[in-house]
């Protein structure tokens, strides 16, 4: 499961907690800090709880960093994990700071509940179908993005991919990896409970197929998953196809990714509709719930559909 549930000394009610961390992905300290607090409140929302109420960071601090840097980036992070966190509608009450050899950022979360509140990632059944939250490609977008800036320095680089992806549509892939990235999955847990949801999880480090396979696995029912359309940061399927990150594979890591949730087939419409409504960020059906013997696989006929962020903000 995405997070551990512990029974408490009162019927009914347990403590559902996860902790991560990872290393920093983008620029902007104040962004990764927002990055880093959605990446760990996915796991409650992957459970359906959608209500946190306590969170620690977990922060590396880099010893080689000069002064008043190392004092810059510390603070706009913490700033920037303070601020989602509020938005989340929870607070950060403490965690721990050491000194690292380089940076490294996480967190845990924590939520009391109702047994009502839990979703178990174990009851699909046969004819629901499954639903994407956010794109995948956003570890291909950021490495794109660092092998244009190393230009100066490392030519050969980014000159693997640029006979098919201009600089601005590097901009633009960065630009919409960060939006998806830093978005809380927060109206998705909410949501499945409204629409009966049997199963989540969200997408990360394992990608799309690594992680779908868990939850396969992990099934009381006789099902399988197949996946037939992957939602894709416009360009990087082209890129991952000239340097290789496995994600027409299944297995390229996302940071912070989407929910990945079993539904009812005649409810995922009107999920998918009120997310978008909600957020102003689209969702997408991508896979079949069969009958099977809890496996996963991509369809041999897979659907690509590419996604820019800037372009749903700004249509002209």
């Amino acid at each position: 499961m995405d997070s551990s549930i512990t029974p408490t000394r009162f019927p009914g009610i347990s403590l559902v907690q996860t902790t991560d961390f990872f290393y920093p992905l983008v620029d902007d300290p104040y962004v990764q800090g927002r990055i880093t607090c959605a990446n760990v409140l996915s796991d409650l929302y992957a459970m359906g709880v959608a209500d946190c109420d306590n969170m620690l960071m977990l922060l590396g601090v880099a010893r080689k960093m000069e002064p008043e840097v190392k004092d810059a980036v510390t603070t706009h992070f913490m700033r920037g994990f303070h601020d989602l966190a509020r938005e989340a509608g929870t607070a950060v009450t403490g965690g721990q700071t050491v000194q690292s050899p380089w940076y490294m950022m996480g967190g845990v979360a924590s939520a009391v509940v109702s047994s009502s509140e839990i979703i178990m990632p174990t009851h699909a059944v046969a004819g629901d179908v499954l639903v994407l939250t956010k794109p995948l490609g956003t570890q291909l977008a950021v490495n794109a993005h660092q092998w244009l800036s190393m230009q100066a320095t490392h030519p050969e680089k980014y000159a693997r991919v640029a006979d098919f992806i201009s600089p601005d549509e590097v901009e633009g892939a960065y630009e919409t990896a960060i939006l998806s990235m830093a978005r809380l999955n927060q109206t998705g847990a909410r949501l499945m409970h409204k629409y009966d949801a049997h199963a989540a999880t969200d997408v990360t480090g394992f990608g799309i197929l690594g992680h779908v396979r868990n939850l396969a696995s992990n099934q009381e029912a006789e099902v399988s998953f197949m996946i037939h359309t992957l939602p894709v940061i416009k360009k990087m399927w082209q890129v991952d196809a000239k340097v290789s990150f496995r994600l027409s594979l299944g297995f390229s890591a996302e940071t912070s990714g989407g929910l990945l949730i079993a539904m009812p087939r005649d409810k995922a419409k009107l999920f998918v509709q009120e997310i978008e409504d909600t957020d102003g960020w689209p969702a997408w059906i991508v896979g079949d719930v069969v009958e099977g013997n809890r496996t996963a696989s991509l369809s041999d006929d897979l659907k690509v559909v590419d996604v820019d962020y800037r372009r749903l903000l700004d249509p002209e």
